[in-house]
């Protein structure tokens, strides 16, 4: 198969042609048909991620078609559309059978703990426990573009945040974790305020749902710009892009008993980053992490999007070549794309 791959991080990937996947007992391999480019991506390339082994194959977002099964899988078989959560569960440990397999003791996650979807075939063990299948309505690249970024999001926005009509929502960079959420938070009936630098993220955040934007680098504070906005606070904040400023920000700018979901990952040198503990405890405030969506939760999402509700195809900016997103996986820390980079060409 040809795929992405690198042997040292922060060193340019080659394309090579690798050995194709054999799925194990319990697992399948599919054929790519779709994958996502994202920032994770560019964190594991970087050496920010202790899961990752080198030699490495990245790319966690994925769409395809099931073309071998193990002998143990019952519920797929070969020829079935199929996506994935990027954080998958063992299907054995307590949190697995809680139904909680996005914090599984044993998870796995393709593009980390081993070779990912940036190539022609990837295998994915514990298939009944967290193969997607995938509607005939959806097209590969739209469900490719859930894998990390927009379930993530509909998991912080409706399971960790509880979202409701009418609320304010701030979300802390419009990226495609942010421009998902404000989509998500506004088909729920609440309303969403985008928080970025660019102007032109901030257009296309008000095209996706946002009532009201605010250019951080305009205004002398983030926070009381959000508070002014909301009448008070934001009854749920989003970090979307994980930086020491906007974590702090998007605290800080909640009302009383208010809910922070940190969604941007913290990682190297922004791992421990200030919070205003104060209003925390003063306020009362909620602080949750948002990390992936289980695979039984798919269906409200992909519900949504079948009736229309939710349109996450909007978010694609580009469809790329595997060669492609060789330069912009490298590029990602300064990317100023709008939408979500799709690769549909192998």
């Amino acid at each position: 198969m040809r795929a992405m791959y690198y042997e040292a991080f922060e060193a340019a990937p080659d394309i090579r042609v690798l050995p194709d996947p054999t799925p194990a007992t319990g697992g399948v391999v599919i054929k790519v048909e779709a994958t996502g480019l994202c920032r994770s991506d560019w964190h594991g390339w970087m050496g920010h991620d202790p899961d990752i082994r080198l030699p490495h194959v990245p790319g966690h977002e994925l769409a395809g078609t099931v073309v071998a099964v193990g002998k143990a899988v019952r519920r797929f078989r070969e020829g079935e559309r199929v996506t994935v959560p990027f954080v998958s569960g063992c299907g054995h440990c307590g949190e697995c059978r809680s139904g909680n397999q996005q914090v599984c003791e044993e998870q796995f996650q393709p593009g980390f703990t081993h070779w990912g979807s940036f190539a022609e075939y990837v295998a994915i063990d514990h298939a009944d426990h967290n193969l997607v299948h995938l509607p005939e309505a959806i097209d590969y690249a739209t469900a490719a573009s859930l894998g990390c970024r927009f379930a993530t999001s509909f998991r912080a926005v409706v399971d960790q945040a509880r979202v409701t009509g009418g609320e304010w929502v701030a979300v802390h960079g419009c990226g495609g974790v942010g421009l998902s959420a404000i989509m998500i938070a506004a088909a729920l009936g609440a309303n969403p305020v985008a928080i970025d630098i660019s102007a032109e993220k901030l257009d296309f955040a008000r095209k996706m749902g946002a009532v009201a934007a605010i250019d951080a680098r305009g205004v002398a504070d983030v926070a009381e710009a959000v508070r002014e906005i909301t009448g008070g606070g934001a009854h749920a904040s989003i970090d979307a892009l994980g930086s020491p400023a906007t974590c702090f920000n998007s605290i800080r700018n909640l009302r009383r008993r208010g809910r922070h979901v940190q969604v941007g990952l913290m990682l190297a040198d922004h791992a421990t980053p200030q919070i205003p503990m104060a209003q925390v405890i003063g306020h009362e405030l909620e602080i949750y992490g948002s990390h992936g969506m289980q695979a039984w939760r798919y269906d409200a999402m992909l519900a949504m999007i079948e009736s229309g509700k939710l349109a996450p195809q909007k978010l694609i900016g580009r469809h790329i070549s595997l060669e492609e997103a060789v330069p912009a996986l490298m590029a990602m820390d300064r990317a100023t794309d709008l939408g979500i980079s799709v690769i549909t060409r192998f």
